[in-house]
């Protein structure tokens, strides 16, 4: 991922805030197999002493290439928009001749993963996501020995993903002028489409930080 430095977190708070709000699902990408193309799986995550946790389904082909290789990438895009050209047209210039671009968020995670077996330490990794994604406890005991998790578990593997480096992109128009980001940001609330209005906020988020670009 190509990162300008206008494009860049200001600290790795930014992105830490940004995954705790909600952004808990992503891609896993996994090298493939010698002579294949790679792997990359949709699926929810959650975090735990820096590490992700993941649990797939155990006929899943991932697993094949992780055992052949640990290395991988999981990446969480979101608050994303279309820009159209007239938008960032510059003054003095016919509004056709903007030049659009996309707005995003994306941290990508370069982790080592290391599979899990063991039931029990199944029922663990899966009573940690539980307790992000269902934090009121409205579920079963999540118990190897037990009904309903314990008789599934030998359904699925587990994956912690050991997070060895961190890249994370805010691409929002920053090295423009502050009028610039305002008007966009405005024009993005309007519009009201897909994810624009989330797009706005993080657009509003970094210029209330930044202000005009400075190199």
């Amino acid at each position: 991922m190509f990162i300008h430095p206008w494009d860049a977190a200001l600290d790795d708070a930014e992105w830490q805030a940004w995954i705790a709000d909600g952004h808990d699902f992503g891609q896993l990408s996994v090298n493939g197999l010698p002579g294949q193309a790679p792997l990359v799986v949709p699926t929810h995550f959650t975090t735990h002493g820096g590490r992700l946790l993941i649990h797939l389904a155990r006929p899943n082909p991932v697993w094949t290439a992780i055992e052949h290789d640990a290395d991988v990438t999981f990446t969480v895009i979101g608050d994303y928009a279309f820009v159209p050209g007239p938008w960032r047209a510059k003054p003095g210039i016919p509004p056709s001749d903007g030049v659009p671009t996309s707005y995003y968020a994306a941290v990508q995670f370069t982790c080592r993963a290391r599979i899990i077996d063991d039931p029990e330490a199944k029922a663990e990794l899966l009573r940690r996501q539980m307790a992000h994604f269902q934090p009121g406890g409205d579920h079963a005991p999540i118990d190897a020995g037990r009904p309903p998790y314990g008789r599934m578990l030998s359904g699925i593997r587990g994956l912690e993903l050991d997070v060895i480096d961190v890249r994370a992109k805010f691409k929002y128009d920053d090295h423009k002028s502050v009028e610039h980001r305002t008007a966009v940001a405005d024009r993005l609330t309007e519009r009201g489409q897909g994810l624009d209005v989330p797009t706005a906020r993080q657009q509003r988020r970094r210029l209330a930080r930044i202000g005009p670009w400075t190199p």
